[in-house]
């Protein structure tokens, strides 16, 4: 039987970067592996990573738990009022103006999972701290850029899929990005 774990959660600042990479290699490398070949998870680093206006804006979040008597990062990911909707710094294509929550989507941004803690309720934590701060920050609609191995997720929390882009990667290899969405009202 699955034993339930405490999650806590902080916002994450610059000091945390190292460890946010990390995490995020971890998880890229170990929870795709199941999903795509290596050669489609090499395309997909292309699109992914630490986004430093998430951090700028204090709207990224880091998911720890207490293990044999350490606090331990065991997710992170967070919500944009930017318009990029998904990527790292290094990603083409970004428009990291910000959004009128008016009339236009918060962004669920970047979400992480430690390999070693999957199926712990760590995503379902974030997109419930993302969409909560961005009904607070007043936006009546949230979007997200998900990847294939995440989109079963996202659905399961009423996100609906909008467009499915393929992105060619230097290594000649397509890495899909699905635009899903949702209301927040």
């Amino acid at each position: 039987m699955k034993q339930t774990i405490k999650l806590t959660h902080r916002i994450a600042t610059e000091i945390d970067k190292p460890a946010l990479i990390k995490l995020m290699q971890e998880s890229i490398e170990e929870n795709m592996k199941a999903f795509l070949s290596n050669a489609e998870i090499e395309a997909a680093k292309e699109t992914m990573g630490v986004d430093k206006t998430l951090l700028e804006d204090r709207t990224y979040f880091i998911i720890e738990t207490l293990h044999q008597d350490q606090t331990v990062m065991v997710g992170c990911g967070g919500w944009g009022k930017r318009k990029t909707l998904y990527g790292g710094d290094h990603t083409v294509g970004r428009d990291d103006s910000l959004s009128d929550p008016q009339t236009e989507p918060a962004r669920i941004r970047a979400m992480y999972t430690h390999p070693d803690w999957g199926r712990q309720g760590i995503g379902s934590y974030l997109i419930n701290l993302g969409e909560d701060s961005a009904r607070k920050a007043g936006f009546k609609t949230i979007e997200l850029g998900a990847t294939t191995v995440g989109e079963p997720l996202y659905i399961s929390r009423g996100y609906k899929a909008v467009e499915r882009t393929a992105i060619l990667a230097d290594n000649g290899v397509d890495s899909i990005i699905i635009r899903m969405v949702k209301s927040l009202v």
